[in-house]
């Protein structure tokens, strides 16, 4: 029996390696966001900076595994065996819940999973001894009830807490910097870098030093009797340093990005490594005491032992700062959660990879009004002196940057300051939870969250903090019911959970990296994104217009084809792959029509003049096509579906020529958008006009048919093959107009060109 307990020990820490990668891929958001989005460094830097971090904080980490020794739980209520299930239970819930939101791109909590996966296990478990109890033992007994709540509640409320100090913080430090911070420099930055630097110090090191491994008693009580000199002293080097550096035009604020980032990796890991390796060590220690003192009984033995604190060997923290470090260079999941947080946050308007929602609208509504009513009764000459301060025209960008380097500062020294607080004192609060509320909190007080953006990104925030409780909530019940599987299935279904919840995470990566080959990624609109070469800007946003439209062209084809062939041969499924297809190809439509529309007023001014009026006829003429193709599919599969009376074989074998002649007419004109021979455009533009003639000759035969046959008793499925006809000869036009639309688009400026 013990060598099986050994088994799931070195099962935990299997687990424990998968965790700690997938956890890291999810958690990068918060210490990468910044660093990135302002492009502070290079990414190599910036990951190089990190992992210094997270090794530093490792050594801080000792502190934090009492939760998952008895932060939860009160262990000496607990055999070993029933302990072991409830670590088993958490650590497969824990990687397959966290793998699931890095796969969409959604970042998440480790520390709610984990402490919710220990509350759901022990909950479980508590029920089950209390069934059979006859002690007279209460939950106060089994849970730890006011240490649980205590570690919910800090978690919870840091949500509101970090976004209150990011807005407000962000708000005074614009104000003082403006958005031409480096014109604002002469003292300013010596000061705001001292204060950064020391207030980092303070709360890194001299809060999380009693925990330092290496620190002997007398050490700890000299920093704590001279905290006051120690940060005095630091405060006049470090603001002095920072204002030499500054007069040696070195920018201060990409030095304080980097402080911050290698702040807060550290403070992730003194914070979070707990979530990664806290349940495999205190596995570790149950494993070792029960075999010490055991007696080879796992059922009736009490684990009074993890009543004692953690003495975690350094080499452990050590092993997993490594695996994070590798995981955190080479996840390509970490990359999509930061893109997420950064694209929420971002400057100016940008990919809104979220959509607009009935709860964001409301709020958009309420608080402009609250803003509109703010502004009216502030006095005139304040309202133009703030507007002064928040002129974003004169907004300095490093290349490529979502926003500036004051709000990358701000987002990285005050998320550090808030976590390790709570880490001092042993409060988990959620890395991910005030990092992400901190960035969100500092774009509305940069004014990011405009007219044009405010109701995607709060739904896009809504969407994150709604898949927080959700990450709750199914942590508590995932863990419920694979303890109670695990109990009571014995050893071997503790065995089959295991693996699956292995096989569930190599499923899930593999299925991952065969969407992301099928998913291009929008890299020109990335590009455009990133570059201040206006005349470069025309040519990317030339050529995503090409690789949209083509896009569009060939899913209008199989959705016409399926239109048609389903309703001719009566089948329902591919009807159904249409309309699927359709709903799809409206959000893509609208989202591509937003991202080209934010690149054309990037593009020079002579340009977009010009071209304004083509690009937007391009666009509304593929949005009427997809709903000219819809007003043939809805009918078509309603007709269907109803089992109404089908085509007449005669008309059937009239109208497959003329809808191959209308895919030949797309297929033509994908070839002409690739190859950017629009000069082709006047023939193909004849054959679209020929084909129009056609439709309408056999509309009206087929009219002149219906009125002189008025006992026919098709009537129904003749109607509807009327509108297909209609709808054909509407969509041939349709693509004539985007035709002519791509052609001014593709002619250089001010040529004119022959329609």
């Amino acid at each position: 029996m013990d060598i099986i307990f050994l088994g799931f020990v070195i099962f935990l820490f299997v687990l424990a390696v998968f965790d700690l990668s997938v956890g890291v891929s999810n958690d990068a958001v918060n210490f990468l966001n910044s660093a990135i989005g302002s492009k502070a460094a290079k990414f190599r830097t910036i990951i190089i900076v990190a992992a210094i971090g997270v090794f530093c904080g490792a050594a801080m980490s000792n502190g934090m595994m009492d939760i998952a020794r008895h932060g939860i739980f009160r262990p000496e209520q607990f055999h070993f065996y029933e302990l072991m299930c409830i670590f088993l239970a958490v650590m497969v819930t824990d990687i397959v819940l966290l793998d699931i939101f890095n796969t969409l791109g959604m970042p998440t909590s480790t520390t709610v999973s984990m402490v919710f996966e220990l509350l759901g296990a022990t909950f479980a478990l508590a029920l089950v001894k209390l069934a059979s109890d006859t002690t007279g033992l209460s939950f106060a007994d089994l849970l730890n009830t006011e240490k649980a709540l205590s570690v919910i509640l800090a978690i919870f409320l840091s949500v509101a807490i970090a976004f209150f100090f990011g807005a407000v913080v962000q708000y005074i430090t614009r104000i003082i910097f403006t958005f031409n911070y480096r014109s604002k420099l002469r003292w300013k930055a010596g000061l705001f870098g001292g204060i950064a630097v020391t207030a980092i110090i303070y709360f890194m090191l001299i809060k999380g030093v009693k925990d330092l491994s290496f620190m002997t008693p007398e050490n700890k009580a000299w920093v704590h009797d001279n905290v006051a000199i120690i940060l005095v002293s630091c405060f006049a080097f470090f603001t002095l340093l920072m204002q030499i550096l500054h007069w040696c035009k070195i920018n201060v604020f990409k030095i304080v990005v980097l402080i911050g980032t290698f702040a807060l990796a550290m403070a992730f890991a003194g914070n979070d490594l707990v979530n990664f390796i806290g349940v495999p060590l205190a596995g570790l220690s149950s494993y070792q005491d029960y075999v010490t003192n055991g007696a080879g009984d796992p059922n009736n033995f009490l684990m009074n032992s993890l009543n004692g604190p953690a003495g975690t060997p350094i080499y452990f923290l050590i092993g997993a700062g490594v695996v994070m470090v590798f995981s955190l260079a080479t996840s390509k999941k970490a990359h999509n959660v930061v893109k997420t947080s950064v694209d929420l946050s971002r400057q100016d308007t940008g990919d809104e990879v979220f959509g607009s929602s009935r709860v964001a609208r409301s709020l958009v509504r309420t608080f402009s009004s609250t803003a509109t009513w703010v502004v009216n009764v502030t006095p005139p000459s304040v309202r133009h002196w703030i507007g002064k301060r928040f002129n974003q025209d004169e907004i300095e960008l490093e290349s490529g940057a979502a926003f500036d380097l004051v709000r990358a500062s701000i987002n990285l020294v005050l998320a550090g300051l808030l976590i390790a607080l709570g880490t001092s004192l042993k409060l988990p609060l959620s890395t991910t939870y005030v990092t992400f509320m901190v960035a969100m909190g500092s774009s509305l007080a940069d004014r990011a969250w405009g007219r044009e953006s405010a109701v995607f990104r709060i739904t896009g925030v809504i969407s994150v903090i709604g898949g927080w409780f959700i990450t709750a909530g199914a942590a508590f019940l995932i863990s419920f019911v694979v303890v109670l599987v695990m109990y009571y299935g014995g050893v071997w279904a503790s065995i089959a959970m295991v693996a699956l919840g292995i096989f569930m995470l190599l499923r899930s990566n593999v299925m991952f990296s065969k969407r992301a080959k099928v998913e291009k990624k929008d890299t020109i609109f990335a590009e455009i994104l990133n570059t201040k070469d206006k005349e470069a800007i025309w040519a990317l946003l030339r050529q995503h217009i090409v690789e949209n439209r083509c896009a569009f062209l060939s899913d209008a084809i199989q959705i016409y084809n399926n239109i048609t062939d389903g309703f001719i041969r009566e089948d329902l499924r591919p009807l159904r792959k249409a309309d699927s297809a359709l709903r799809q190809e409206k959000l893509f439509l609208k989202n591509v029509r937003r991202k080209e529309t934010v690149a054309i007023r990037k593009a020079p001014m002579e340009i977009a003049i010009e071209k304004n009026t083509w690009f937007h006829l391009g666009c509304n003429s593929c949005e009427q096509i997809s709903y000219s193709l819809r007003r043939m599919c809805e009918p078509c599969q309603e007709h269907v579906d109803n089992n109404f009376m089908p085509l007449p074989q005669d008309l059937a074998d009239e109208f497959i020529p003329m809808r191959n002649n209308v895919v030949s007419l797309f297929e033509k004109a994908i070839s002409i958008e690739q190859s950017g021979r629009f000069e082709d455009t006047i023939e193909l533009r004849a054959e679209c006009e020929d084909m129009k003639s056609q439709f309408s000759k056999k509309r009206k035969a087929l009219m002149q048919k219906m009125q002189e046959d008025d006992k026919n008793d098709n009537i129904a499925v003749l109607y509807l093959y009327l509108g297909l006809l209609q709808e054909s000869q509407e969509t041939v036009a349709l693509l004539r107009h985007m035709l002519r639309a791509d052609r001014k688009l593709g002619n250089r400026i001010g040529e004119k060109s022959q329609d």
